[in-house]
């Protein structure tokens, strides 16, 4: 039976050291992923034991205290999240907390390739928008970085999630060498589609089979060969993420690029990350967690809980410390991106 939050927190506001409202909770659901994208992860990847692993009703109780804490907007992640077995339960738990709690917004970043089967169940969950990580429309090239995913299957499940009225936006890791030339035309199949696109520098974040150093694109520089093809100018647009936006003049969508190395965006960062075994790191790119697994596990109360999550806001870092070039090619930390969240 799940322990009914005590909302002794409601209405206030989580801030870190820094006066920056902690407003944004991103809650890793599984580290497994049915891709291996070459910049995220190794092909022979040794996940997770699943006991270690949050429960959905663990999951669900964290996400409701963190929501009496004040956090305004969930992002369920992964690895895929979508790949989470009974992950729907977690979905129609926390949406009806949409309306009545702090809760405002619960959105899901995916790799597309199980959209097919669960979009209508989203869109019936509050479910308004996704983001999908897309960084190449050539199937061959889509298979070489993904190593296992097959590029019409994702393509079919945006259009079913469009088609029940979800809104998608794109996601693109920018990588030079590999698909750096054919970004442009990415960008204009989803404005053409109906999709705004982030463009995403490459993080260095766990060991992968290859070298990052030489595939990193900083975008603050490739902006310059953007332009050649596309008159941006800054936009207003805000999904309270780390995307800074810009309108396309020829295309009249918006474009975001998401600069965690060449153009630094901790100054305005309002989230904090929940691992699927129930860590939490104030920082992407710094290893300081707080562990609510052993916590909750030991019979821990929401007071104990919130007094946690209290302490550890006020842990927040300024900014993180990633760094990728010749001198610095081993990963800023060890453990993946598939493991912290996308």
């Amino acid at each position: 039976m799940l322990e009914k939050s005590t909302n002794l927190n409601s209405g206030r506001q989580l801030i870190d050291p820094f006066d920056r409202d902690i407003t944004y909770l991103r809650i890793s659901v599984t580290d497994r992923c049915d891709f291996r994208c070459v910049y995220c992860m190794s092909e022979n990847m040794t996940f997770l034991p699943k006991t270690s692993l949050l429960t959905l009703e663990e999951l669900y109780r964290l996400a409701s205290i963190f929501v009496d804490c004040g956090i305004t907007k969930i992002r369920l992640t992964g690895g895929e999240p979508l790949v989470r077995k009974n992950l729907l339960w977690l979905i129609e738990n926390l949406s009806e907390k949409m309306g009545n709690t702090n809760l405002e917004e619960i959105t899901i970043t995916t790799n597309g390739s199980q959209l097919v089967k669960f979009a209508a169940d989203l869109a019936k969950n509050n479910i308004k928008r996704i983001n999908v990580s897309i960084d190449t429309l050539d199937d061959i090239l889509f298979k070489k970085i993904t190593r296992w995913g097959i590029l019409s299957k994702v393509l079919d499940g945006i259009k079913a999630a469009q088609d029940v009225g979800i809104r998608v936006k794109i996601n693109t890791v920018a990588l030079k060498g590999i698909n750096d030339q054919e970004i442009p035309s990415i960008i204009k199949w989803a404005h053409t589609n109906g999709m705004d696109i982030s463009l995403i520098e490459t993080m260095p974040m766990g060991d992968i089979d290859g070298d990052r150093t030489e595939n990193y694109l900083p975008l603050s520089e490739y902006r310059n060969f953007l332009e050649r093809e596309l008159t941006l100018t800054p936009s207003n647009y805000n999904t309270g993420g780390p995307s800074r936006y810009y309108n396309c003049q020829e295309t009249g969508g918006i474009l975001g690029l998401i600069t965690p190395l060449s153009h630094n965006f901790c100054a305005d960062c309002n989230r904090v990350r929940i691992t699927s075994t129930g860590k939490m790191y104030m920082c992407l790119g710094q290893n300081d967690s707080a562990d609510f697994n052993k916590l909750m596990r030991s019979g821990a109360s929401d007071r104990e809980i919130i007094r946690l999550i209290h302490h550890s806001i006020n842990l927040k870092p300024k900014s993180h410390d990633f760094r990728i070039d010749k001198y610095n090619n081993a990963p800023a930390v060890d453990r993946h991106m598939s493991v912290t969240g996308g």
